[in-house]
């Protein structure tokens, strides 16, 4: 069954040959084969300016750039959010970007003081590169960056169940791996997973 699916594509740097952007568009090429409606989000063409109190995180209005992304993220039933890892976590500006689209009023809310999640019925796929081995990253350092997205952020807000694909070591990798990774990021998109 056809799903609506939002690809955000957090790779700060523009560069098309960066491997989270092609992960990314494979993904977007297998879904839209197997007729997913698909939209993707680039955050290194946007303008995301940095929330500084919480005064603005509860009360100012989403910044008119970012508003069709938090459409997109209501309009969709599956979220895939792409980036490299950095200082064991996501870049800066990913968190930028879900600080102002996951406001209070549209991702979650307080009834008594007791959090109410908006985005529920949706799921989540996090695809990260990093330079290091999968393993080290989840064994030596517990995943910690990402455990933080996914508890911390996803879940608080109803986004569930969040799976990941990890892909390390990827700097210098051959041209056949990054075949095998593209070709599995598709076979993903296919079934709007």
């Amino acid at each position: 069954m056809p799903r609506r699916i939002v690809i955000i594509q957090g790779h700060p740097d523009p560069d098309e040959q960066r491997l989270c952007r092609g992960l990314a568009n494979a993904y977007g090429e297998g879904a839209r084969e197997a007729g997913h409606e698909v939209t993707f989000v680039d955050l290194a063409s946007l303008d995301i300016p940095f929330l500084r109190s919480q005064s603005s995180f509860e009360n100012d209005p989403v910044p008119p750039s970012l508003k069709p992304a938090q459409e997109a993220i209501l309009a969709a039933e599956h979220i895939v959010i792409v980036f490299p890892l950095w200082l064991g976590t996501m870049p800066a500006l990913v968190k930028a970007f879900l600080e102002q689209v996951m406001r209070p009023g549209f991702a979650f809310g307080y009834d008594k003081g007791v959090p109410k999640t908006n985005l529920s019925g949706r799921s989540a796929r996090l695809v990260v590169t990093m330079s290091m081995p999968v393993m080290a990253y989840r064994w030596w350092y517990f995943g910690h960056g990402l455990k933080a997205l996914q508890h911390n952020i996803l879940r608080f807000v109803g986004i569930g169940p969040v799976r990941e694909s990890l892909f390390g070591m990827v700097t210098g990798v051959s041209d056949a791996t990054r075949r095998g990774w593209l070709d599995t990021m598709r076979a993903l998109g296919r079934q709007g997973a």
